[in-house]
């Protein structure tokens, strides 16, 4: 049978980095192109003794259908820690559990676009994010980042000259897949332009407790006093991505909408997988474990540093970052991208070719993304390694 796919659908390509991962299945290749957490990462033993007693002591209620809002100890857990932290939360706001932080993402696209409006992001930007407005119909409308984030002056241009504007996308912190941090007064600006036109902001933090240098700096929502914010956080960086459990702060009358567009998607996000996380919180010290987190980050970034220092030298361009998982390299502009990727992969090495990240990706980009979080350190070493030796083929 011939089928016959949605407009939504029929245009979106299999996304770039997940391709690209089919081959890190091969335990030869060495997964520089991936995102995920260090397996040392993982309190491994503390989710296993949470779960049996979950299911010792009250398995009925985590196996059973939840409420879509979330389960309401975490939901509260989670607002005490957003204030705590963040200064997080207003009268206004309201707190909703969802299945990963795409899924607020793809809320949020839901509930306020129609096809043919316009979502602003920074450019690059991550590309399942950019799938997701791509699935809705949206258009995209890409603002370039700089080294202390989204250009602020050029945005309010888009937003002067662009009609349909529904809300405007940022990853403030440790940008994937730039690896840059905006400033306190382009977040300042950012907030006052988008309130001048009457524009929402989706502010994208999962990445947030991976600082591993530098002071963090105040959250966007942490400003928000007219409700315009909504704030993605989740915890598959610091505890889990299987369990799929992220949530967002906005507010009440958007998070209301979403929760609605929650209840046509999925029902609830796991009750189980909830309680795990609250039972977390409850019984553990969380910072200790982030602290131990951003120590393993902090080794394996200035491990990958040093090493592309001294195997690719001056063949390419790096800012390091502050935190996160990637690093965002520049390749010499008389060498062909996608040709680099490709002799990369045949040297057993996966990387992101740029072009995934962009508003357009027929573009054209020097850039190459790397992954410091999920090979093991000897991994690093014989990647980077691997990669000088491609660096060499062109010279």
């Amino acid at each position: 049978m011939k089928f016959t796919f949605s407009n939504k659908i029929s245009s979106l390509q299999p996304s770039a980095i997940r391709e690209i991962l089919k081959a890190t299945s091969n335990p030869e290749i060495i997964p520089l192109a991936a995102g995920n957490p260090a397996p040392d990462a993982f309190p491994v033993d503390e989710v296993k003794a949470i779960t049996k007693e979950i299911l010792d002591t009250n398995p009925i209620e985590a196996l059973q259908y939840g409420v879509s809002e979330g389960y309401q100890p975490l939901r509260d857990t989670i607002a005490d820690w957003l204030k705590q932290r963040e200064n997080i939360g207003a009268d206004f706001d309201s707190v909703l559990i969802t299945s990963g932080a795409t899924q607020v993402i793809d809320l949020v696209t839901k509930v306020l676009c129609n096809e043919g409006d316009t979502v602003v992001c920074e450019e690059p930007s991550f590309i399942g994010s950019l799938n997701c407005f791509r699935s809705y119909g949206c258009k995209l409308k890409g603002i370039p980042v700089e080294d202390d984030g989204m250009d602020v002056n050029a945005l309010e241009d888009v937003l002067k000259t662009t009609e349909n504007i529904k809300f405007i996308y940022t990853i403030p912190n440790f940008q994937n897949p730039s690896g840059t941090t905006m400033s306190l007064e382009k977040r300042q600006k950012l907030y006052a332009v988008a309130k001048k036109y009457g524009v929402v902001i989706l502010e994208d933090n999962p990445y947030g407790e991976l600082r591993v240098s530098g002071k963090r700096v105040p959250s966007i929502k942490s400003m928000d006093t007219d409700g315009i914010v909504v704030y993605a956080g989740s915890f598959s960086k610091i505890l889990s991505p299987g369990l799929r459990v992220a949530y967002c702060c906005a507010h009440k009358d958007l998070v209301a909408k979403m929760t609605v567009g929650k209840q046509a998607s999925d029902v609830h996000t796991p009750c189980l997988n909830q309680m795990i996380v609250y039972n977390w919180f409850k019984k553990y010290d969380v910072d200790a474990h982030i602290t131990k987190i951003q120590n393993i980050y902090r080794k394996k970034l200035t491990l990958m540093c040093d090493c592309i220092d001294e195997y690719l030298g001056d063949f390419v361009e790096y800012v390091k970052p502050e935190g996160g998982l990637f690093i965002w390299c520049k390749l010499p502009d008389d060498v062909g991208m996608l040709d680099f990727v490709q002799k990369a992969l045949e040297k057993k090495v996966a990387v992101v070719p740029g072009k995934a990240f962009l508003m357009d990706d027929t573009q054209s980009t020097q850039y190459i993304r790397l992954n410091f979080s999920t090979p093991t350190d000897d991994g690093i070493v014989k990647g980077i390694k691997a990669l000088g030796e491609v660096a060499e083929s062109y010279r």
